[in-house]
């Protein structure tokens, strides 16, 4: 595939995804492995209600034993921390990381996902999109502040700032913004240094990153300045149909949704390698320059077979292809 094209793989944070007897400290292994091959970046998803690795403890443990791959969440629920605390954390990790961090995030989904969360968390459900857009104003802020400073947006305020941790980065990592309704696509364009969304159609992809371009434009921004990245769950198999079974058992051990449900939503590909290229190539095709691809497996042996299959297929460095 095209070499200006960067690809990322989704660690297999969640208990379902490493597999009964599997020492999580292998998931450090994992992201060691993925950087040998070639990957561009390795990236851990957020929840409070599953069993998972938490995202930012997670990216610590990797960092050390990385020196290249950009380490990323994917995605942070942000309105769910104190949002001070989470810009030390995410500073004192940019730092650690050399400017390594990427910073992925998104403002939950109804159902199962979205408000117990909230709930569980003391947070009010409704106005979460402005309270995530303050939360990174305010981040962006605290980072930037060489002095102690006040912040005043439409959900939080804060008379009395001291001045924080400043990142690697002058200005701090990026943040790419999840989602793809006509509000979130609007809102990258304003706010955003990135869209990470998972269409399931290539043709939403292509007129998605149009109207980020277009709203990034209308408000004095470079269009070319916001990183287009794709979220997609892949899984290379000898056959279709034993892919998409294999999928299906996937969802439902980490969704308690069918495939036909998940892929109703989310971008998902399975199949022989030549079907998942020419998948990948139509949202390349459509302008995804960064591809995180979050393998759809249940154990972490077959993890590692995927996540080397992936690497040959696109043809890194690091693989045996």
């Amino acid at each position: 595939m095209d070499g200006s094209i960067r690809f990322g793989v989704l660690l297999p944070t969640g208990k379902a995804q490493w597999g009964e007897g599997t020492d999580p400290r292998e998931l450090i292994d994992f992201a060691v492995r993925a950087e040998a091959l070639g990957y561009a970046s390795v990236w851990a998803n957020d929840s409070v209600l599953s069993p998972r690795i938490e995202t930012l403890v997670m990216l610590a443990a990797v960092a050390p034993l990385t020196t290249r791959v950009t380490l990323g969440t994917a995605t942070l629920l942000p309105v769910l921390r104190r949002p001070v605390q989470a810009a030390q954390a995410l500073a004192s990790l940019d730092l650690l990381t050399g400017g390594r961090l990427a910073v992925g995030v998104g403002a939950g989904f109804p159902g199962r996902f979205g408000v117990p969360l909230h709930t569980l968390s003391e947070v009010p459900w409704p106005g979460r999109f402005a309270r995530l857009d303050d939360t990174v104003a305010l981040w962006r802020q605290l980072w930037a502040s060489q002095a102690p400073t006040s912040f005043h947006g439409k959900v939080l305020h804060f008379d009395e700032l001291p001045r924080g941790l400043a990142p690697y980065r002058p200005a701090g990592p990026p943040i790419l913004l999840g989602g793809a309704t006509p509000a979130a696509l609007a809102r990258t364009g304003r706010l955003y240094d990135g869209w990470l969304p998972y269409p399931p159609d290539p043709a939403d992809y292509r007129t998605g990153l149009l109207a980020v371009r277009q709203a990034a434009a209308d408000t004095g921004r470079d269009p070319s300045a916001i990183t287009p990245a794709l979220f997609v769950t892949v899984l290379i198999s000898d056959e279709v149909d034993g892919g998409r079974r294999a999928l299906d058992e996937y969802s439902r051990a980490n969704y308690g949704l069918t495939l036909d449900a998940l892929q109703s939503v989310q971008a998902v590909i399975a199949g022989p390698p030549a079907r998942v290229a020419s998948r990948l190539g139509r949202y390349i095709a459509a302008g995804a320059s960064h591809i995180v691809c979050r393998i759809g497996a249940l154990d972490l042996t077959s993890q590692l077979d995927q996540l080397e299959r992936i690497a040959e297929l696109i043809g890194m460095p690091g693989s045996t292809a």
